[in-house]
């Protein structure tokens, strides 16, 4: 599943090599959330980790990210896996205009509108009209 979110690169942490074949590098991401800004954990392997060079902490980011999840030793376990990282655009929100939450990519959420509560003013739409009578309630 890929997503993307901006915000304010909060911490960002040196790259460690894990094996003599596998290195991660871990950085936390600032997003509004009303009152209480939500700090994120990222994680980028390979090298993936090089990307994150040219930021420092304080600047805004865009990010593209796989949510990925495993059991180990009767664990369950989530990862962040950042895998682009681009410069934001300085507002601390999301490119796609949702308040900074992330959101998922695919072509099945295509089908539904950019406002799934749109704003009909102060009255609600009209009910349906049509004969519901066969319902069991």
């Amino acid at each position: 599943m890929a997503f993307e979110v901006a915000g304010r690169l909060h911490r960002l942490f040196a790259t460690e090599q894990k094996s003599s074949s596998f290195q991660t590098r871990e950085f936390v991401l600032e997003i509004p959330d009303g009152n209480y800004p939500q700090l994120i954990k990222f994680q980028s392997v390979q090298d993936r980790c090089a990307m994150l060079d040219r930021f420092s902490e304080g600047d805004n980011i865009k990010v593209s990210f796989d949510l990925r999840g495993r059991e180990w030793n009767g664990k369950y376990l989530t990862n962040l896996n950042a895998w682009r990282v681009e410069p934001g655009d300085g507002s601390e929100s999301s490119s796609n205009n949702n308040g900074g939450n992330a959101r998922a990519n695919s072509s099945a959420s295509e089908n539904f509108p950019s406002d799934p509560f749109p704003n009909y003013g102060d009255a609600p739409p009209p009910p349906p009209s049509g004969d519901f009578g066969d319902l069991p309630f």
